[in-house]
């Protein structure tokens, strides 16, 4: 029924290890929701931002370099604004974020830095630091921290955590062994 509006979820990974808008049977299901999305009425996407391993070509691969918080956080807010003009049975006023681990990351920049956009996430195992997170996979997308931390400090949730204005539901476990939980302390 397209004269009704409908809540939207989106999940969001956002980082460029993988892709989640994949042309699969089952792209669209998510093993933390008991019920089905579709059948209780909500729209459920998911889309890949510049940087993501898709095949759009170098420049769209590379662009995340040293902008992991700020260029993916970007394309997605601005996608999820354009699809929430476009079509209007999706309810501009109910609309969700969810991610784990980067995708969490993700969930916490949209949250904080586009508060206009979403109304509600859930942020699962999130690097609220980037400076605190594994160097191999870090400084593969972001470079070195030395001589400057800038791009690590302005792509991290932390530093627009202020920025608040919705719900938030912060998930973390005392013992991943991935992302530490100082992260969510933080």
């Amino acid at each position: 029924d397209v004269t009704k509006k409908y809540p939207v979820v989106f999940y969001v990974y956002g980082e460029p290890a993988s892709q989640t808008a994949a042309d699969v049977w089952g792209a669209g299901k998510t093993g933390l929701y008991a019920g089905d999305m579709a059948k209780d009425g909500y729209i459920y996407i998911s889309m890949d931002n510049r940087g993501a391993p898709v095949p759009k070509g170098t420049v769209w691969k590379k662009a995340i370099y040293k902008n992991i918080g700020i260029i993916n956080i970007r394309d997605q807010a601005m996608a999820t604004k354009k699809l929430l003009a476009t079509y209007p049975f999706m309810d501009k006023d109910r609309v969700a974020v969810h991610g784990w681990s980067g995708g969490g990351s993700s969930t916490l920049n949209l949250l904080f830095q586009y508060p206009e956009i979403y109304q509600t996430g859930i942020a699962v195992a999130a690097v609220a630091n980037q400076l605190t997170y594994d160097n191999i996979y870090q400084e593969r997308y972001m470079g070195t921290p030395f001589p400057t931390t800038d791009a690590y400090t302005k792509g991290s949730p932390i530093t627009h955590a202020s920025k608040l204005k919705r719900k938030l539901n912060n998930i973390h476990s005392t013992v991943d062994n991935n992302v530490h939980y100082l992260n969510a302390e933080m």
